[in-house]
This record gives C-alpha cells, structure tokens and sequence, in this order.
C-alpha cells in the first residue's frame, strides 16, 4: 500500500442480499458512490428497488427528507460485472459464507481494482487470514463485519488478518465512523468479538436443561428478569433458527479445537434433526402454531409458570445462613417486609425452614457445609435484585412441605418466584459468570480491547450491560469464587477461570483494566 491514499469516494459492494443490500444503503445514504453487483440475474436491480422501498419508509416516518431519500438511491449504480469495480476505493463482499467462494472472489478482484483499493469481507465465521491468503496483495485485506440488519446494528467489528496493513483496517475503522456506525477493532479469531462472546449464553443454558435443572421456559424467564437480559437464550434460538445456530455452535468450538468453553450440546442436534428449528418451522423449544406471534412452551419443553402468593401455609420461622453477612442483612430484610420470623439461633431450630445463599455451590453442599438438615434446607440466588423475580433452588432430599412454604413465603409480596432443582451456581450466577468469564478470556487473548469487548457485546448481542462491566459491578472476586466452586463441582475445564479475572480480582483493580 502507498504511504498516501486518497479519501473513500466509491464503495462497490459484491452480493445483493439482506447484507449486502444493507451496506449498499447506509453507504448511499452517506454519500458514498456505490456499485453494487450480484452473479443472480436481476438481485441487484431487486435489491435496488428494495432500498428505494425502505427509504421511503424512512421518508414517512419522518426519519429522513424526501430529498435525501432520492439522492441516495441516485448513488447506487448496478455493473454487469465486478470490472465496474475498477473505480472503486473499496470493495466489500457480502456473498454466500463459503470460504472457497470468497477466495475466488478476492482473487479475481486483484485484476480488476486499483493498487489501492482496500478490500473487505463481510464473513461472520471465516477466517479473515485465510480469505485474504487469496490475493497477491494480502496487506490490503480485512474483515468488515456488519450485523443484520445493518441499517439498525450499529456496531461493525473491524478485523486484521494476519497480514492486513495497520493503515487499512485504520481506514476501515474511519469508514464505519462516517457511516454512523461503532467501529470495533479485532484481531483475526474465530468468532472475533460478538459471536466469540455470545457462546457463553445459550450453551450454558442447554448444559442447564440437559441436567434436568429446569424447563426452558423457566430458564428464559429467570434470565430476563433477574438478569435483564432483553431475549431468553432458549426465545433467542427459536428466533435465529437451529438451523442457523447449531453450525455456528459446532463450527466455533472445532476451530477452537474443542475449547470446553464453546462445548456445544447435544439436544440442539438433536432437535435439528427432528425439524424443530423454531418460528421459521412453526415449533422450537416454544409452540408457534396458530398464535400469531404469540409463544408458549412446546410439548416437548413443558413449563410451569412462576408461582406467585397463593396463600399457603408459610414455615413457622426461617433460619438464613450467616455465610456472607452483607447478603445475610439484605435477605433478612427482605423476609421482615415479607411478614416472616427469623430464627436469630446459631443453629436452626428444629421446625425451621433453613435457607441457604450459596455462591457457585449447589443447595446440597451448601446445607452439608453448614451442618443442616438437607431435608428443610432451601438455596435463594442473591446474585441481582430480589425485587423483579426469586430464584429458589432445592436440595436433592427437599421435602415438598418446605419447597412450598419457601415458595409461597418468598411469593407472599407478588413477586414471582421459580423453584429449580440442585444446580452448582443456579441458573444466573453460572450463566452470568460463563459469559463474563468469555469476555474476560478474550481480553486475555488480546483479540480486542476490554472497551471494545463491552461495547461490541452490549450493542452487538444487546444485553444488559457490556461484559467486562457487568464483572466489576457483581465483583470480580465473587465471579471468580462462583466459577471455581463451578469447576470443582464438575471437574468440568469448561468453567475454568479465565487469567484476565483472576489476576484482577486478586489484584482488585477492574476488569476493564488494560495491561501495561
């Protein structure tokens, strides 16, 4: 690449899908000359009407004038062939996700292009390396990976190859800034930012279900209102499709060469091959058929809803565990404004409900731990606020007598409640803390920045805050205690704590703390 170069003028973008067609459009809409081609007959034309179509929506809603909607489209021209590229200061291709379609496509557009054309691919699973090993001029070669629908995902993840010139994807980084978009840099990993992070959350979750912890449905709503997560995992694949997330499952995990991280499960295989992809086949892990939009758990994933105060007799008095005094405090009192005695002994008394606040430990090691009896003894996650949903979680040997005056009690204000089974870290602290643990591992790897990790995550995947942040305000040290009581529980190398969080939290310091 030259030591100068010219401003970005003319943008040619090869392949006229929903990707493609949506970069054409910001990219219009930004001023940019666009050429934008498709081998389908007529696609390109298709797309060019499609665009026109959704920019005068824009129009009537008031997002955009009239004017502006006309001279956008006025930018968008339809070569024969990628030879209108010649012009062009940057190509980005958006075609089919085959590794030996790109490369072909890469190195055809050598002959075609100018000495400084950069070129760009849109792959979201691809390596970006291997892509641009196609060109005779791999040093102009990046990954610029837009998410759908690009018009609304504002994040784009800016990826080096292994040998991509600093000054291109620096261009790139420019280029996205003056679309509108969040510019995130990455290096070349399978995944790169948002998709290596989103595996902690829908893996974790069917690992879950396939213990028997609980129903899906139970899981997705525990999620979001505990979690705040705006999609549960289970509503999350029904919406993407098995078809679409169970490849990216299995492809992430083997080109990590079977990282116990990403370990996939076997009930989406499974599930895949029975047809039960989710809304596009009428049935997933919800029932769509004949509801419209409207969902409810499937036939086969049945589940209770969360019980709220139904007026059953309550335990006489409540003994809560003096394992973390600060958590004790805020659960005491909240059993105060619920009505209920507290048993103050250092020991239950003998008719009490014994109610345990484990951190990464099942109910059942927690009530041993403490001398109790596993038969009245009841786990509450405390990891969030108690004042949206309660998580009760029961021993092995739980008599129902006391599951249910735990559940009725903790039920008594109207806030819902769920009882699961024995599970080491409930459902939120082993799911918060697995994707925590991702974020802080790829931080680890140096694949991105820890501030570019949060906002790719919080805006790429939406959840409720970015990763690295998220850790700091639960405490990177009761996230590390959660994940080792985790391993230990499983002998699992899954839930092994990443360096990134344990240096920090023996450290004290944020995990959003670059290293020197």
């Amino acid at each position: 690449m030259a030591a100068s170069h010219k401003a970005l003028k003319t943008v040619g973008v090869a392949g006229a899908g929903l990707m493609g067609r949506g970069i054409a459009q910001i990219a219009a809409q930004a001023g940019y000359d666009v050429r934008l081609i498709d081998v389908r007959p007529f696609a390109a034309a298709d797309a060019k009407r499609l665009i026109a179509e959704q920019l005068s929506t824009l129009v009537a809603k008031g997002k955009i004038t009239a004017a502006a909607a006309t001279t956008a489209i006025g930018h968008i021209a339809l070569p024969e062939s990628i030879a209108g590229f010649s012009d062009a200061d940057l190509v980005i291709e958006a075609i089919v996700e085959q590794l030996d379609a790109k490369r072909a496509l890469i190195a055809s557009l050598d002959g075609i292009v100018g000495r400084e054309c950069i070129l760009a691919t849109n792959t979201s699973s691809l390596s970006v390396t291997a892509i641009a090993a196609a060109s005779t001029h791999p040093a102009r070669v990046a990954g610029l990976h837009f998410f759908s629908p690009v018009p609304l995902m504002k994040v784009v993840e800016v990826i080096d190859g292994l040998l991509t010139a600093p000054m291109v994807t620096a261009r790139l980084a420019e280029f996205v800034s003056s679309l509108g978009h969040t510019p995130v840099r990455a290096r070349d990993t399978p995944g790169f930012i948002v998709n290596h992070a989103g595996r902690g959350y829908g893996t974790e979750a069917l690992r879950i279900v396939g213990e028997g912890v609980a129903e899906p449905a139970t899981i997705d709503r525990i999620l979001k209102l505990e979690a705040g997560f705006r999609m549960g995992p289970f509503e999350l694949l029904d919406l993407t499709g098995l078809d679409v997330s169970h490849p990216v499952m299995e492809s992430i995990y083997h080109q990590f060469y079977e990282e116990p991280r990403f370990r996939p499960s076997p009930l989406t295989a499974q599930r895949l091959a029975a047809g039960l992809l989710g809304r596009k086949s009428g049935r997933g892990f919800y029932d769509y058929r004949g509801i419209g939009a409207l969902a409810r758990p499937s036939t086969t994933a049945t589940a209770a809803a969360p019980v709220i105060a139904q007026g059953k007799s309550l335990p006489h008095r409540t003994w809560v565990s003096a394992s973390d005094a600060d958590v004790r405090e805020r659960v005491v009192g909240l059993l105060h404004g619920l009505g209920a005695e507290v048993d103050d002994r250092a020991a239950p008394d003998s008719d009490s409900l014994c109610l345990v606040l484990p951190s990464g430990r099942d109910a059942t090691t927690a009530a041993l731990d403490e001398g109790l009896d596993p038969k009245r003894t009841v786990a509450l996650d405390t990891l969030f606020d108690l004042s949206k949903h309660r998580t009760l979680m029961t021993t092995s040997v739980t008599e129902h007598r006391w599951r249910d005056a735990a559940q009725s009690l903790f039920a008594a204000d109207g806030v819902p409640v769920d009882v699961i089974r024995d599970s080491p870290g409930f459902v939120v602290q082993r799911t918060v803390a697995h994707v925590v643990n991702i974020a802080c591992d790829i931080a680890q790897q140096r694949i991105a920045t820890p501030e570019d990790i949060d906002l790719a995550v919080r805006i790429g995947l939406a959840y409720p805050a970015g990763p690295l942040a998220w850790g700091d305000a639960i405490g990177p040290s009761r996230l590390l205690r959660i994940l080792k009581d985790l391993a230990r529980s499983y002998g699992d190398p899954r839930y092994r704590p990443s360096l990134w969080l344990s240096r920090r939290a023996r450290l004290g310091v944020s995990l959003l703390t670059p290293e020197a």
